[in-house]
C-alpha cells in the first residue's frame, strides 16, 4: 500500500478522523470536484498499451500492460482499462474500469488508487483502496473516494486523513 510521507515540509493541519466514519470533502481548500473530467468531455481520447483486446459482444475493450488514456489534459495510467461502452452504441463510451495501481491526473488534480471506476454518463468517479488525492500542497487520504464531477460533492470514507495547507 502507499503511505504519504509527513516529513516532506508541509505546514499543515492534520485532521484524523476515526476508522469508518465518513467525512464529506467540503473543508476550505479541499474542493473534490475532478472538475477536470468534466471539461473534457467531446475531447478525442488517445490510449496506449502493450496490448488490446476487443470484445465485440460485450461492448468492452480492454487496453493492458503500461495502459494510459489521455483527453485533453487528463491522464488515467494503471497496468489495465477496461472501457465498457453503451450498449448498442460502440462509439459512446458508458465507463471506464482501471486496476492494478491507477493514477488520475487532471490539471488541478492528481489521485492514486488501487482502482478506479469512471461512469462516464453518471459523471462519478469511485476510487477504493489506499486513495491519495492532492490538490495543490492539499492531500486527502482513505480507503474509498466517491466524486460526482458535475455536482462538485465528493466523499472519502475509511482511515480518512487530512493535510491542509494554511497560509501564514
Amino acid at each position: 500500500m502507499r503511505s504519504l510521507d509527513y516529513r516532506m515540509g508541509f505546514l499543515a493541519v492534520v485532521l484524523l478522523i476515526s476508522q469508518g466514519s465518513a467525512q464529506t470533502l467540503t473543508a476550505q481548500g479541499t474542493g473534490l470536484t475532478f472538475s477536470g473530467l468534466d471539461a473534457v468531455r467531446g475531447l478525442p481520447v488517445e490510449m496506449r498499451a502493450d496490448q488490446l483486446r476487443v470484445d465485440t459482444s460485450t461492448g468492452e475493450t480492454v487496453f493492458s500492460g503500461n495502459a494510459v488514456l489521455g483527453q485533453g489534459d487528463m491522464r488515467i495510467a494503471a497496468p489495465e482499462i477496461r472501457i465498457i461502452y453503451l450498449p448498442g452504441d460502440g462509439n459512446r463510451i458508458e465507463r471506464l474500469e482501471a486496476s492494478g495501481g491507477v493514477t488520475l491526473v487532471t490539471a488541478s488534480e492528481a489521485a492514486e488508487a488501487q482502482n478506479a471506476v469512471y461512469e462516464v454518463i453518471a459523471g462519478t468517479v469511485a476510487m477504493r483502496g489506499g486513495v491519495i488525492l492532492t490538490q495543490g500542497a492539499n492531500v486527502l487520504s482513505g480507503d474509498r473516494l466517491n466524486v460526482n464531477i458535475r455536482t462538485g460533492q465528493g466523499q472519502m470514507d475509511g482511515n480518512v486523513r487530512t493535510i491542509i495547507q494554511t497560509t501564514p
